[in-house]
């Protein structure tokens, strides 16, 4: 057991990626997955409806899995097909999550009333919309930052029930008993009730009931060519880019024109048919024939759309965090227990986790057609990526588990802070304008993004000395002359990448505005992790600081890099202000505070540290 301990916890790692890329058990008849990867555009992007399903449940829920009421598990394509097919039922669904009891309150609703105590329906806040826009048109003028938690759940909510009147209105009408019906019977008199419509308005005579309808008809492709949320018509000629879609009832309202109805118009209003009524095999055949279709004319976003589908079902950063748990686990165990072997085995976990975080890294840029830091999310994913990077390559010097016990934690960390800046909605996101530069993407931006996790490396190697050394017996004079040394060279790292990158920013910022430094916050930020690593750095060269205080001021270079990463954001004010998230201040006050907690360990006198006597 113990010769071969290595190569099974290898083997149990690679069980569980194999069985995150296996695909999912149908549970219904109904071909979901094909569904899903149907293309629509949304904010700029093409994307499958599997992407608008599952970030439309984070939105509203914070998580992408929903029940009916009776609590049956539905996948998220399934909840979307009836949100978009079958309004009456998916009213009833609990997806609305409300934590603020004044906004309970409101709907006269108590936490006993929703699933797991903060989730409800639409059906059970529908006599009260009007009361949430009234109240939301009170918070809606109150700067972001300035709003009450009440105001901030109030806001929330209603864009929430609106995103969701959206959905039900963008591709059939909300109301309809049949649509396909409905649109064949439109089709064939359509060049007769435009007839019929102008000549009303031209007060000659006219067949009335059919300029009724067409009037009727007209009222409603307009109401859902306000409402749409997704455009969901592909041009007719096969344009590349995203310009030429159009809304369902932007379409159908152009049909006055031409008398023909859009095949894709067609298509929907068929599944909303078949999916409303069980017909498993007409809606497969359907979907079928669509892709067919959409093949012939646009093969490379069916490609990419069936990819990014592929790539929500795997989650494979989700997969990535568990295998960088277990390694820390193994690697902490192995500085009690069999060091070689666990030692060996945590480092093989640490890089299968890395090549998969690679694999998904790699995935997003070739889905988005970017290098890979766009936003605060992909930052975060690169940050660990890259810091476990790192990890790996001392680990493989040294061999002592250090490496890997800091990529387990710098690694989960991350992708948990990706995590939840995943919830507000798709990570894939357009560019602004002024970031709309793929080479200053993938030379600025990755190299002060590798500089933040260089910093932040080090600051958790110091974390390691420091528990190390005060709450065990294993930091000798060898161990804490190893972290010193690893600590000192990453160091040296992010201070050449923090500061190659600023000045990159710099010269970006003048290309941009015209001016290459203005003490923006975002730059402030920057300059501050520069100048705090050669801080560092003088520190030791100079004998000012030795083992332990090198180790205090790495773990402050924490609170540094976290602040110049999110807290600058959360001013909401300057340039570079691209991530506002108040949502995350307690959590960076409560980050700061730990890493002030353990400097403060690190500065206890020498008596309280068990091992061994480091030089001050």
């Amino acid at each position: 057991m113990k010769k071969y301990s290595a190569l099974l916890f290898l083997l149990l790692g690679l069980a569980l990626v194999a069985k995150s890329f296996l695909p999912e058990r149908p549970k219904t008849d109904f071909d979901l997955a094909a569904f899903g990867r149907l293309p629509v555009v949304v904010n700029g992007r093409v994307k499958p409806l599997d992407t608008v399903a599952r970030t439309s449940l984070v939105v509203f829920q914070s998580s992408q899995r929903v029940s009916a009421p009776d609590g049956t598990p539905l996948a998220p394509n399934e909840w979307l097909l009836d949100v978009l097919f079958r309004g009456s039922r998916a009213d009833a669904y609990q997806h609305f999550e409300i934590n603020h009891p004044d906004l309970l309150a409101i709907f006269g609703l108590t936490p006993e009333d929703g699933r797991n105590k903060r989730r409800f329906s639409f059906r059970q806040l529908e006599p009260k919309i009007a009361e949430l826009q009234r109240q939301s048109a009170l918070a809606g003028p109150v700067d972001a930052a300035l709003r009450t938690p009440f105001q901030k759940a109030v806001v929330q909510l209603y864009s929430n029930v609106g995103l969701y009147f959206r959905l039900k209105g963008s591709l059939v009408a909300p109301d309809h008993k049949d649509f396909l019906a409905e649109l064949m019977t439109f089709q064939s008199s359509v060049t007769a009730g435009v007839t019929a419509v102008r000549a009303k308005q031209a007060n000659q005579p006219h067949d009335e009931a059919l300029a009724a309808r067409m009037m009727e008809a007209g009222a409603r492709f307009s109401r859902m060519d306000e409402l749409a949320y997704l455009l969901g018509v592909p041009p007719a000629d096969g344009e590349a880019n995203t310009t030429g879609w159009k809304k369902a009832g932007e379409s159908l309202l152009e049909s006055f024109q031409t008398g023909q109805i859009a095949p894709a118009v067609m298509v929907y209003a068929g599944l909303a048919r078949t999916w409303n009524a069980g017909q498993a095999k007409e809606f497969n055949e359907l979907v079928g024939l669509y892709h067919s279709q959409l093949e012939k004319k646009f093969p490379s976003s069916l490609t990419k759309c069936a990819a990014e589908a592929r790539f929500n079902s795997a989650e494979p950063f989700y997969t990535a965090s568990i295998l960088y748990v277990l390694a820390f686990l193994i690697a902490v165990i192995s500085w009690l227990f069999w060091p070689a072997e666990l030692g060996r085995a945590a480092f093989w976990l640490v890089g299968l986790a890395w090549v998969l975080a690679t694999a998904g890294i790699l995935a997003r840029m070739w889905l988005e057609g970017r290098p890979p830091v766009t936003n605060l999310y992909s930052s975060a994913l690169f940050v660990g990526w890259s810091a476990v990077g790192f990890c790996l390559a001392l680990e493989y010097f040294y061999r002592n588990a250090i490496g890997s016990v800091a990529a387990g934690l710098v690694g989960f960390s991350t992708l948990l802070i990706a995590h939840h800046l995943s919830l507000g909605g798709d990570t894939l996101e357009m560019m602004r304008a002024v970031l709309d530069s793929n080479f200053w993407l993938a030379t600025h931006v990755v190299t002060v993004t590798a500089g933040y996790g260089a910093t932040f490396l080090a600051g958790f190697l110091a974390l390691i000395y420091i528990v190390r050394g005060l709450f065990t017996a294993s930091l000798d004079k060898a161990t804490a002359d190893a972290l010193s040394r690893m600590i000192y060279g990453i160091v040296c790292f992010g201070t050449l990448f923090s500061l190659v990158g600023t000045i990159l920013g710099g010269i970006w910022a003048d290309q941009s505005w015209g001016r290459f430094w203005g003490w923006d916050p975002k730059e402030n930020g920057a300059l501050m992790i520069v100048i705090w690593n050669a801080l560092i750095l003088h520190a030791r060269w100079g004998g000012i600081a030795k083992q332990r205080g090198i180790a205090a001021l790495a773990v402050f270079g924490n609170i540094v890099t976290a602040w110049s990463w999110f807290g600058v954001n959360m001013l909401g004010v300057g340039l570079h202000s691209y991530g506002f998230m108040d949502s995350a201040f307690w959590w960076l006050i409560g980050f700061a505070a730990s890493q002030l907690f353990f400097i403060a360990l690190a500065c206890l006198p020498l008596s309280a540290w068990r091992s061994f006597r480091p030089a001050t």
